[in-house]
């Protein structure tokens, strides 16, 4: 056993014990204040979770935050699904195989694959509501705006003008009218605070968003509804002039008949003799010359004649690649020889298996040899359609004529 030195004495079991302690005390109070102020302050430099997971999980095309659905190549890598969809276009265009951006291997609508867990927590993280600024999870977010946020804009009633005589209880109507303006301006001028749980978040103020009341008559102010009473006093829309007025609601008149000519167009189709439909494929090939993409349907039979449908994307330009907006023209062949003229009206809908919204739209040619119908464009519901189509090995869609001629 180890003597210990004379010189230094040896320390009794209690006064040992004690020693003991007071180290274990010293190391359980932690580090000190100078060494705690540099740990906060590395804590505060490190970025949140939801700002590294928006980096992790973008596209590797637009270096967002995917929308909508979420696609991978066999390697992994994300892109949303318009980016993917116009990847696929520009090959399909180019008469070339899609690759990945990143690891330049091949992608197709068989090849790759929806990333559900990536879908489920991109729709998780954060994001600011545009009306009030407060913070929502993604798949929420639309619900809120749209429903329930307090400071969404309003819609406002359409003001109609008649020209006819007034009964003798129009004054009454004006009265009340005007009391109902006066109590909606009342309410929409409130404001509301946001709330607040924690004494360190400073107090933020919402104003509600909203609209001139004369948005009618062509006034497009927009602003807090607690400026709203002082532009609407200086609002010249009502001050304007009859003439003015009138010319006003003569444009939005015609704009309405043209939105409702389509469906009275159709009603009155209806109740012609012969009417057939035809659900067609367009499917891709090459001209010879330029080597350029257009599409056309076998041969179809439809009023005892023989039809083609041909279509071309951007028709008049050169490389359709080179431009991000694209519109697909399409075509109504005869391909038979008829005796007489033949009349006819159609319109294209959407296929049984088709993936893309078409707007009705009529059209009408009298056919009088074997010819083509001047070309119409495809009447899509938004543009990100036409590479949404594209990117699919064929165009499906559904053409219903009419026999027009007597």
């Amino acid at each position: 056993m180890a003597e210990a030195p004379e010189g230094d004495p040896m320390p009794s079991s209690s006064e040992n014990t004690e020693y003991i302690i007071e180290s274990n005390l010293k190391d359980d109070e932690g580090p000190s204040p100078k060494k705690r102020k540099t740990v906060l302050i590395e804590n505060e430099q490190i970025e949140k979770l939801e700002n590294r997971l928006g980096g992790i999980l973008c596209c590797a095309v637009c270096l967002d935050l995917p929308q909508a659905a979420v696609y991978q190549c066999s390697n992994g890598h994300l892109m949303c699904a318009p980016c993917f969809n116009h990847l696929l276009a520009d090959a399909r265009l180019r008469d070339e195989t899609a690759t990945c951006p990143n690891c330049r291997v091949e992608i197709s609508k068989t090849l790759s694959s929806r990333n559900l867990a990536v879908e489920k927590t991109v729709s998780e993280l954060p994001l600011e509501c545009k009306h009030c600024t407060r913070v929502f999870p993604r798949h929420s977010l639309q619900h809120h705006e749209e429903k329930i946020c307090e400071e969404r804009p309003y819609k406002f009633s359409q003001l109609v003008v008649d020209s006819a005589p007034r009964n003798p209880f129009a004054g009454l109507v004006r009265i009340v009218t005007s009391v109902y303006w006066l109590l909606i301006s009342a309410l929409r001028r409130t404001y509301f605070i946001s709330e607040v749980t924690e004494a360190s978040v400073k107090r933020r103020r919402y104003h509600r968003v909203t609209g001139c009341r004369y948005a009618s008559l062509g006034c497009g102010w927009r602003g807090a509804a607690r400026g709203a009473a002082a532009h609407e006093a200086a609002c010249a829309h009502p001050r304007r002039s009859a003439a003015d007025l009138l010319e006003l609601l003569a444009r939005r008149e015609r704009r309405a008949a043209d939105d409702l000519l389509v469906y009275t167009q159709l009603l009155d189709l209806l109740s012609c003799e012969k009417i057939t439909f035809n659900d067609l494929q367009l499917k891709p090939y090459r001209t010879e010359e330029l080597h350029k993409l257009y599409y056309e349907t076998s041969r179809f039979s439809a009023f005892a004649h023989q039809w083609v449908v041909k279509a071309f994307v951007n028709k008049n330009q050169r490389d359709p690649t080179q431009s991000s907006q694209r519109e697909i023209t399409y075509q109504l062949i005869l391909k038979s020889k008829p005796s007489a003229a033949v009349c006819v009206s159609w319109v294209c809908v959407r296929g049984p298996y088709g993936d893309a919204r078409v707007a009705p739209a009529l059209a009408a040619h009298a056919f009088r040899d074997d010819e083509a119908a001047p070309a119409r464009a495809l009447p899509l519901h938004d543009a990100a359609d036409t590479n949404r189509l594209l990117s699919g090995k064929a165009i499906h869609f559904r053409l219903i004529m009419f026999l027009t001629n007597k």
